[in-house]
C-alpha cells in the first residue's frame, strides 16, 4: 500500500513539473501583456478552495521562484567564469543563492503590498497582506528577470553586452514602474502625481533594503566562526 502511494505521489509530481512546461510561457505572457488582470486574477483566485487555485496559471509566488531560476540559468551561460571568491561561502552554492535572490527580490513586492495597505488605512496582518503580495509577485518576476539579465550582461565585458544590458535593466524598471503607478491609481484611487511618488519611494526603499540585506550577509558571515 506505501508503495502504491508513492507511485501516485510521484506521478502527481512528475505531471505537476511537466505542467510548468505550459503554464509558464501562459503566465508569462498575460503578465507582460495584461499586468494589472493578472493582478487582480491573484486576489480573487485567494477565494477560492486550495485545489481550484490558479488552475490555469501558476501560483505568483512559483512564478517568481521559477523565473528567478531562469534568470540564475541565463546568468551560469553568460558569465563563463564568475568569481565566487567575493560572496560569502554560503552563497557559492548554487540552491543558497537562489534562494537568498528570492528573498531579496520578495522585498518589492512585499514593500509594495505594505504601501497599498498603509495609504488605503487597512489594518496590516497575515491575512490582508496575503492578497496584495500575491499579486504583487506576478509582476516582480519580468522585473526581478530583467534587471538580473540586464546586469549579468554588462557583467559579460564587452562593450556592445553592457550597453545592451543597461538598455534591458533600464526598460524592465520603465516596464514595473509605469505598471505599479497605474496599479496604485486603480486601487486607491490618488493621482498620478501621487502615484508616482508612493511607487519611487517604495522602490528606492526596497533597493535599500536589499543593499543592507546583502551586506548584512556579508558581514555577518565573515564576522561568523571559522
Amino acid at each position: 500500500m506505501d508503495f502504491m502511494r508513492l507511485l501516485q505521489s510521484l506521478e502527481e509530481l512528475l505531471y505537476e513539473l511537466a505542467s510548468w512546461l505550459v503554464f509558464y510561457p501562459v503566465t508569462l505572457w498575460r503578465t507582460l501583456t495584461r499586468p494589472r488582470e493578472m493582478m487582480r486574477y491573484a486576489d480573487s483566485e485567494l477565494g477560492d478552495t486550495l485545489e481550484k487555485r490558479y488552475t490555469d496559471t501558476l501560483s505568483p509566488p512559483l512564478f517568481l521562484l521559477l523565473t528567478l531560476l531562469f534568470a540564475h540559468g541565463l546568468e551560469l551561460a553568460l558569465i563563463a567564469h564568475r568569481d565566487d571568491d567575493l560572496l560569502p561561502a554560503i552563497m557559492r552554492d548554487d540552491a543558497n543563492l537562489l534562494i537568498f535572490r528570492a528573498f531579496l527580490f520578495s522585498i518589492f513586492p512585499l514593500l509594495m503590498a505594505v504601501r497599498l495597505l498603509r495609504r488605503a488605512g487597512l489594518p496590516l496582518d497575515r491575512e490582508t497582506l496575503k492578497a496584495p503580495f500575491y499579486s504583487q509577485c506576478y509582476v516582480a518576476a519580468p522585473f526581478a528577470f530583467g534587471l538580473s539579465a540586464g546586469m549579468n550582461l554588462m557583467r559579460a565585458g564587452r562593450h556592445e553586452m553592457m550597453v545592451a544590458g543597461g538598455a534591458v535593466a533600464l526598460l524592465s524598471l520603465l516596464w514595473y514602474v509605469v505598471v505599479e503607478v497605474r496599479w496604485f491609481q486603480h486601487d486607491l484611487g490618488v493621482r498620478r502625481s501621487m502615484a508616482i511618488w508612493l511607487v519611487v519611494r517604495t522602490v528606492l526603499e526596497a533597493v535599500v533594503l536589499v543593499v543592507l540585506a546583502s551586506v548584512a550577509l556579508s558581514f555577518g558571515l565573515a564576522s561568523g566562526p571559522r
